[in-house]
């Protein structure tokens, strides 16, 4: 098989973990509409597949990805049609993985720019490499990051994502996780091993409860507070009424390990 005959997107599935790699390392997996299209095939795929219990989205070579890409945003000037087009596609999937009813873990190594930074942000939960470095790159070639702001003022405080977005600076891995844009920095020797081992401990939980707890974490964060604990209420009272919260508080009161019904 050749380059050009790859998918621009793997997905492989081993033992409930499935991972997403981003398959274009020569350009950089920049997020072209052939990328972006790609990754909302596989996200669709992943909201039915009920073999998933955890998502890693990785990418290939040393850049995860740069964010959209400007030669061919360049080579559509002029072109309102595409360019609103592109800009909302990268939203729908952006929005894909928070609505994903499954975990989704951002293994980063190498530089996360622009869009490639939105796209760590919008994801539950994020792993770097110790060399990893981020940015919101667009002010410095008139292109503000308004598209990625939205995913990075959600994750990290207000001054922080405005730092980032005024001065278009990089920043690194340590810096990142300080402001609360990834979870944890390692070695990259052991990335991998940090990535799955977080992976595995998240897919032996109930798969249903951990749709309930990621769907009414994004809800309840746009809320007025009385309204979020009236909301966060109901859900506790409705998740009672699954077959996996009865086995669980069973399996504990009995300590023992439970089994899962995911229902």
């Amino acid at each position: 098989m050749t380059a050009s005959a790859e998918p621009l997107v793997h997905r492989y599935n081993e033992n409930g973990i499935t991972t997403l790699m981003l398959n274009q390392p020569e350009r950089r997996n920049s997020l072209s509409m052939a990328m972006l299209e790609a990754l909302s095939t596989e996200l669709e795929f992943l909201a039915e597949d009920t073999s998933t219990r955890v998502v890693v989205l990785a990418a290939r070579g040393n850049v995860f990805c740069a964010g959209h890409d400007l030669k061919e945003v360049r080579g559509e000037l002029g072109n309102d049609e595409f360019q609103l087009a592109l800009f909302n596609q990268c939203s729908k999937v952006m929005q894909q993985i928070v609505n994903l009813p499954r975990p989704v873990i951002a293994r980063v190594a190498g530089v996360a720019t622009a869009a490639g930074c939105q796209l760590v942000a919008s994801c539950d939960l994020a792993v770097a490499a110790d060399t990893a470095r981020f940015a919101t790159p667009g002010v410095n070639i008139g292109l503000f990051c308004s598209t990625p702001m939205v995913a990075l003022s959600r994750n990290v405080s207000r001054k922080h994502a405005m730092e980032m977005l005024l001065t278009g600076e990089m920043i690194g891995a340590l810096k990142a996780e300080k402001i609360g844009l990834v979870n944890r920095v390692v070695d990259e020797q052991v990335l991998d091993e940090t990535v799955y081992s977080l992976a595995r401990t998240i897919a032996g939980k109930s798969c249903h409860t951990l749709k309930i707890g990621k769907e009414a974490f994004y809800k309840q964060l746009e809320m007025p507070l009385s309204d979020a604990y009236e909301y966060t209420s109901k859900v506790m009272a409705d998740n009672l009424k699954a077959d996996d919260a009865g086995e669980g508080i069973c399996a504990f009161l009995e300590k023992r390990h439970p089994d899962w019904k995911d229902s």
